[in-house]
């Protein structure tokens, strides 16, 4: 496929435009993971303290 390990990183002349969109969308994934995580541990906080909620009014009856 490619001869060298230079050669892979010169991509046939486009290396520097693969290695740049990588370079920015590997971190952009990272933080959307990220991101994805926080917004879950949030909705659990608010189902849990609705829940809760509930729970206080089932039994207040």
């Amino acid at each position: 496929m490619f001869d060298s390990f230079q050669a892979f990183l010169d991509m046939g002349g486009h290396g520097l435009y693969v290695w740049l969109v990588y370079g920015s969308a590997v971190p952009l994934l990272v933080l959307n993971l990220m991101k994805l995580r926080r917004a879950r541990r949030q909705l659990l906080r608010e189902l849990k303290a609705t829940q809760a909620v509930l729970d206080d009014a089932t039994h207040a009856t």
